[in-house]
């Protein structure tokens, strides 16, 4: 459809796994700002849509809303629940919550309080988010990370729902093969300053002194991109190759044949879908020691978190993380446990519990089974 974020796949896989359990479901989004494109089955164009960009993401945002067309659609489709996903995303959400008589469900998926430029965006955020609490019957969070700004606004319960992969897209090959003459280092993700690839590529120079046996692969765009591989060439760092964008199937394909997943963000970070994409692949992971990326990687998995500008220890965590066999076959037999609570017909099953209950709330009978 269009080149999205985790955000936009999840809301897509659910859709997919409420038709599947006998429901009818849309999805309500802007206008594309190409014109010509019409929308896919199940979704709803409402609104014109602008381009942003902001420290952490860039996509469309809604811009325009017709009136007119909002309470047609609203009148024409009857909607039971609606289910908000970043409702502080401004313009249409806040315009149909205020029309509309459904059930209102929002999710919370961003992190914010953890820098300046956060305390920044929620300046501008928070009044905005207080506005539209009076319409929000059910409030949901991928992460107790990302409720630390609405859980300052309000003493609701807030329920955490993390967010899901398919686990069969990224099943892990049949055997976990590695050339100890040969191994790679995968990063998947923007190029921008809080991923922390910059702190990647030192703590792989100091890596390839002593194990000249790794490659590093950075898959991505971004802001950042230029600037690291000046990086790369004013050091001579060997064996870096930068691939630009990916599409999700040569993701997959990298995570299986890869030694190492890496996503070293310093901040910014409420989940970590990516985490669970490498969990679910195989692929052992060194990953930056947030409080997101905190939350998926626990038990076994806090093997796998590092202070990222902490370069020698960094590099000590690259090596045994990506030499050191046993411990590899632990991670490996973890994640692959870990990962099935993630998997999408779990999350879409507990979405639709959480529906139930509130339409049963609602109208005043018995929960559905």
């Amino acid at each position: 459809m269009f080149r999205g974020g985790g955000v936009q796949e999840v809301v897509l896989a659910l859709r997919e796994g409420i038709v599947a359990r006998g429901h009818e479901a849309y999805i309500i989004t802007p206008q594309p700002r190409d014109k010509k494109l019409k929308a896919p089955e199940g979704i709803i164009f409402l609104g014109g849509s602008v381009p942003f960009r902001a420290a952490r993401t860039q996509g469309d945002i809604s811009a325009s809303v017709d009136m007119s067309s909002l309470t047609e659609m609203l009148k024409r489709e009857k909607f039971d629940i609606i289910h908000f996903h970043e409702p502080w995303n401004p313009m249409l959400s806040i315009q149909i919550m205020s029309r509309s008589d459904a059930i209102h469900i929002a999710t919370f998926h961003a992190a914010m309080s953890e820098r300046r430029t956060s305390k920044t965006v929620e300046k501008i955020i928070t009044p905005y988010t207080k506005s539209i609490l009076k319409y929000i019957d059910i409030m949901t969070a991928v992460s107790t990370t990302a409720t630390n700004l609405i859980g300052s606004l309000t003493d609701r319960k807030i329920t955490i729902i993390g967010n899901g992969i398919d686990l069969q897209k990224y099943a892990p090959s049949t055997e976990w093969s590695s050339d100890p003459k040969k191994r790679t280092i995968l990063y998947v993700g923007r190029l921008e300053k809080r991923k922390g690839v910059r702190y990647l590529l030192e703590a792989f120079a100091l890596l390839k002194e002593l194990h000249p046996e790794f490659m590093l692969l950075i898959a991505g765009d971004g802001p950042e991109r230029e600037r690291l591989e000046s990086i790369v060439k004013d050091n001579k760092i060997r064996d870096v190759e930068f691939l630009g964008y990916i599409e999700d199937t040569e993701k997959s394909e990298l995570m299986r044949q890869s030694d190492v997943f890496c996503s070293p963000a310093l901040y910014g970070e409420s989940f970590g879908i990516v985490l669970l994409e490498a969990m679910a692949s195989g692929c052992v992971t060194v990953a930056g020691n947030n409080t997101g990326y905190e939350g998926v990687l626990k038990g076994k998995g806090q093997l796998s978190l590092v202070n990222p500008k902490d370069t020698v220890e960094f590099a000590r965590r690259l090596a045994l993380l990506g030499t050191d066999e046993e411990l590899r076959t632990l991670w490996r037999k973890w994640a692959l446990e870990e990962v099935k609570k993630y998997d999408y017909e779990r999350i879409v099953d507990q979405y639709v519990t959480l529906y139930q209950a509130a339409y049963a709330k609602k109208h005043g009978h018995a929960q559905a089974s």
